[in-house]
Formats: structure tokens, sequence, C-alpha cells
């Protein structure tokens, strides 16, 4: 399944700068490309065993459609590589004629996913200095995530504490599928670690943690599995507020990547009644959801929600708040959303200020 880009009638375009908060980083070659960042007790183990996730098809991904890395057809670089691999490419097809002032990488990687924790935060390390090395020392306009391995708590902190400070790096990048909630509290030093450098959890649709991808079992069709990604990101929203760690961390900023828009309202409204009936049970919530969601949760606007009315979308984001949107794209791959025609209807230059680039600059403090 692929795109490309539409021509469409100029006054549809936006002259606006943006900030991309969605961009996919890939290896050229595979994890191969690893191999000079990974510690050298890891290079054997790569080659001879590989990765390991946490689900059924332990070495490959669940759907054909994954293969080749979930891109548009336009994407592949003439020089050759996988879609993303290529920054010079990326340039040219992607940053300078979209404008992006600044570009939010988020790898993709493994290494989260890992039954071998000690592997997967190698793998995690290795991603870090590839990104450093090889995006962001080389484009200014680009910064990147702190990949991390979750369950390896310990792992993940050291990881954060390692090169937290390093200011090419905008936030940390932690896979909403994780073995727990992500609102226990064995993640909390995370999110402790997060907030004492002032970098936003980044929770990218992905993952996979040995449970079935949906409440109701395993999904027949593809069509399943994408949709299973906005219920995935209820339930993070749910575990963060429902065990209080915005009351435990006030300050943190979670950013919910690539999962939608259309289902924020209602988990709100359904919050508010629920806790104002058995507020008893979670003490530590001690205001209505859908207070610590305005204040510490902020959605990325692609895959956009293209109601039969254009104008919904604008009720719809009414009731979000127009502060807590991002603009991003997904680029190289196939859902692509093209800034210049993400929305179909008419913005006010304030709003599409806000949208395109100055909700992300409130964000991201390392934009600059």
């Amino acid at each position: 399944m692929s795109t490309t880009t539409l021509d469409r009638k100029p006054e549809s375009q936006t002259r606006l700068t943006v900030i991309d908060c969605d961009i996919h980083p890939t290896l050229r070659g595979g994890l191969d490309n690893l191999v000079p960042y990974l510690e050298t007790r890891w290079h054997e183990h790569l080659r001879i065993y590989g990765p390991l996730m946490h689900q059924a098809m332990a070495k490959t991904l669940s759907y054909p459609r994954m293969q080749p890395g979930l891109a548009r057809i336009d994407a592949w670089p003439p020089e050759g590589g996988a879609p993303g691999s290529s920054l010079s490419f990326m340039r040219r097809q992607h940053l300078d004629p979209n404008g992006v002032e600044f570009g939010m990488l988020q790898p993709l990687g493994p290494g989260p996913m890992q039954r071998n924790h000690d592997f997967g935060a190698a793998v995690c390390r290795a991603f870090n200095e590839w990104q450093l090395q090889e995006w962001t020392g080389e484009d200014n306009r680009l910064r990147g995530a702190v990949v991390i391995i979750p369950d390896d708590v310990e792992a993940a902190v050291a990881e954060i504490e390692r090169v937290g400070a390093n200011r090419q790096l905008a936030q940390i990048a932690f896979p909403p599928r994780t073995a727990d909630p992500p609102g226990s509290k064995r993640y909390w030093p995370i999110y402790e670690a997060a907030a004492a450098y002032d970098l936003p959890i980044g929770m990218h649709v992905s993952g996979f943690n040995g449970h079935t991808l949906t409440g109701g079992g395993w999904p027949s069709f593809y069509i399943e599995d994408h949709f299973s990604n906005v219920q995935v990101m209820q339930a993070v929203v749910t575990s963060f507020v429902l065990d209080g760690v915005f009351e435990r961390f006030p300050g943190l900023k979670v950013v919910l990547i690539e999962g939608g828009l259309g289902w924020i309202p209602a988990l709100t409204w359904r919050l508010d009644k629920h806790w104002a009936r058995m507020r008893g049970e979670v003490p530590q919530v001690k205001r209505p959801p859908s207070e610590y969601i305005k204040e510490n949760i902020w959605f990325t606007t692609q895959p956009i929600e293209e109601p039969e009315n254009p104008r919904d979308l604008l009720h719809l984001i009414d009731w979000i708040g127009w502060d807590r949107l991002l603009f991003s794209t997904d680029y190289p791959h196939w859902d692509f959303d093209d800034p210049k025609y993400v929305f179909k209807v008419r913005l006010t230059e304030a709003q599409k200020s806000q949208l395109f680039r100055g909700n992300a600059r409130a964000v991201y403090s390392r934009l600059g």
C-alpha cells in the first residue's frame, strides 16, 4: 500500500514554515548498519541470533504491509537504500520543499521490544548514537529522540542520564505497548528522569509486549490491527491519569504520536463521568481527568480524521483544544500528510501558526 503526492490547486497551500513532529529515519541496510555504534560484545550476538521480540513472529513484523518500511512509492532514494535512509533525499523531497523548520525524528527500531533486555538496551544506545552522528549532527533542523527500553527501567534511566543533556535530542521515545500499563509505578523513575531533563515522553504507535493487539484477541485483518492503535492510545491516557502520574509529576509532558484525534473528547467525557462517581477508588486523582489531559498531553495531527463535513473537524479541535495539537507528516510512510493540503477547511492565520509551529515550540524546549 502506498501513495504519491497529488497535484492540487495552489490556493490550498500554506506558506508557513512547519515543525514536523513525526519523521522516520531508517537504517539503510538494516541492523547491520548499527554495528559501528554497538559495543563489541554484541557484534556476534547480532550476527548469529539477531533480534527476538515479544510476539509470535519473533524475527519479523506481523503483516506484509509493513514491508518494505510502510513507505510511499516515491520515497525510495535514487542512490539506493530503504525509504527514510537518505538524509540528502529527505532534504530534497520533504525538508526543503515543505518548509520544515524543525523535524522530530521517530526511529522505529526493535531495541525497545527485545526479550533480551541487555541486547535491547545496547540497540537503543546504538540508535541514539546513530541519530546524533548521521542525522542531527548533519542537519541542524533535525532533533532526535532518546530511544529506551522501558521494561528495563534501570537501563532506560541510565540511557536518559547518559544523553539527556544533549540538546540535539528533544524527547524520549517510549513505545505505548509495554509489559504493564504505562502509568504503573514501575515506570515512574523514567518519568522522573524525563522531567529532570525537560524531555517530553513521545509515545509513537508501535511495540509488541507479548499480549494480543486488541482487547478482543488477535485481529483477523490488517484494518483491525491498524485501528487497534486508537485503543492503545486510549489505554495510555487512562493509565497515565488514573495511576496519578501527572499528580506526581505535574510538569511531565506526554505527546501521543500517530494515534488519531477523534476519540479524545469522548474518552475525556467518559473519564470525568466515572471519576465523579468512583473517585474514592483513586484518591491519587485529585482533579477531573480532563484537567490533566488538557495540561499534560498533546496529540499529533497525522493521521488526521477527515469527516464528511470538513467543518466538523473544526468542532473536534475546539473540543480538544487548539493548543493540544502538533503538526506531523509521518514521512516517508504511505499515509503521509502533506502540509500544503492536510486541512480541508480554511484556517485563520493564527490557527495555522499555532498548529504548524507554535504548539510544538511550547512543548519542545530544544528547538532553536
